[in-house]
């Protein structure tokens, strides 16, 4: 643990006090009058400012409350049985309606990418240290210097990837942990593809990993798909797919994946 989580460390260990919850409480019920004496005090451009986020802040705060709050919402009844013997006229144009409590469509929404979020082939993978991931590497006259890390996992760096100077280059990225191609299995065909990568979408144990390009087991990675000849349904030539790394590439040598479909 970084030497300045002292205070997160002793929470893990100890715990809160016991009457945290109600400090909380009492904090955020003071804070209203806090931030009403403070914008009383400013003037000029500061409190232009001040204002502006407030305003900012109160609309994300109305939107909020606004969609958590259920309606009610009319919609068909499709389940319901057609009615038996003749209808009048007047009610032909009619159609069956019943009334239900639905949630906002954010909240819907939410749901809806969490739900497709995790559909992935491997759900829990163990997270990565940054000691597991990175090296100190020593530099300098007398190797005192140790600001530079080397990477020991698998990444990718992209096309007319030029690394910057020694003196600026915090992460290094060897050649020979380097991959541009990956083998993808397409789960419906059952065949297995070796595809160049496009880029490495998200990395489950950092979004800094993500940025480096870092390949571990779990991994999102985008690879193309044109040569497998898949088209949308409006006919078009899909180029890109996202797949998910199963294995441990900087102990196999290769990067084995799983088309996401």
């Amino acid at each position: 643990m970084p030497q300045n989580e002292y205070i997160e460390e002793s929470i893990k260990k100890h715990g809160r006090r016991l009457d945290h919850e109600e400090r909380k409480r009492k904090r955020e019920a003071r804070a209203v009058h806090s931030k009403s004496a403070h914008a009383q005090k400013l003037h000029g451009l500061k409190a232009k400012l001040y204002n502006k986020k407030r305003h900012n802040e109160k609309i994300q705060e109305k939107k909020t409350i606004k969609a958590h709050e259920e309606r009610n919402n009319k919609h068909k009844s499709d389940d319901q049985p057609v009615q038996e013997g003749a209808v009048p006229t007047y009610l032909l144009d009619r159609e069956n309606q019943t009334r239900a409590k639905v949630l906002s469509n954010m909240i819907k929404q939410k749901r809806k990418e969490k739900a497709g979020k995790w559909s992935v082939p491997i759900p829990k993978v163990k997270g990565m240290d940054e000691a597991e991931v990175f090296k100190v590497l020593k530099t300098g006259k007398r190797k005192t210097k140790q600001w530079k890390r080397v990477v020991t996992k698998a990444t990718f760096v992209g096309e007319g990837f030029t690394r910057k100077p020694p003196k600026y280059e915090r992460f290094v990225r060897p050649t020979a942990l380097r991959y541009k191609k990956a083998h993808v299995t397409h789960p419906e065909l059952g065949a297995t593809f070796c595809l160049p990568i496009l880029g490495v979408k998200k990395n489950p144990s950092s979004p800094m990993y993500t940025q480096l390009g870092v390949i571990t087991k779990g991994t999102i990675i985008e690879v193309n798909v044109s040569e497998l000849g898949l088209v949308t349904q409006s006919g078009k030539v899909v180029w890109g797919k996202y797949a998910q790394v199963t294995n441990n590439p900087e102990n196999d040598g290769c990067i084995n994946a799983v088309l996401l479909v």
